[in-house]
């Protein structure tokens, strides 16, 4: 199993800590992992993305050119990353903001509805995770439990209160996908 993902949007969307709590979940759950961030100078509000590789066996390199999964959380994103996905691949999006479609018909695309889901919940702070959500549900990477490990290892003690809340966040992310 190899999985070449790119997730990217604005700074602030919590793009990098996506890719990084993923990339813990899969190292604590037994897979070889690479963890690639890049960004603009003006980290909130520019634009950033990161590729994490999960595989079963060693990687060779974190650089890529083309990917199994792209999630994009805007426009711009979606413009750069789309032409990138490998045939059959997948691409996720969530529409809030974007206004231009994917167009490819040689990948399979999910659009998510992130951003409402955040606004139901009353905490738009849990966006990445509803997205993480969503990404999980379509592909089971790593287990839940994993992802709650993940969750212990990057957010600093003084946040561990609300991995409850971000595992909610989860939940209502896989059930976007799942109907």
């Amino acid at each position: 199993m190899k999985e070449e993902i790119v997730i990217a949007g604005f700074g602030g969307q919590g793009v990098l800590s996506m890719g990084k709590i993923l990339a813990y979940a899969a190292l604590m759950n037994g897979l070889e992992v690479t963890w690639m961030p890049a960004y603009g100078p003006e980290q909130r509000g520019g634009t950033a993305n990161v590729t994490v590789i999960l595989s079963d066996s060693p990687i060779s390199s974190p650089v890529l050119d083309s990917y199994d999964i792209a999630v994009v959380l805007n426009q711009q994103s979606l413009d750069k990353f789309e032409s990138h996905v490998k045939p059959g691949g997948v691409l996720i999006y969530d529409s809030y903001g974007i206004h231009r479609r994917p167009s490819r018909t040689d990948i399979t695309v999910h659009e998510v509805n992130a951003m409402e889901a955040t606004f139901a919940m009353g905490n738009s702070k849990t966006y990445n995770m509803v997205v993480l959500g969503a990404l999980l549900g379509i592909k089971e990477l790593v287990p839940m439990e994993a992802v709650v490990k993940g969750l212990k290892k990057t957010l600093p003690e003084r946040h561990h209160h609300l991995i409850p809340l971000n595992e909610a966040a989860i939940e209502r992310g896989m059930a976007l996908v799942k109907g």
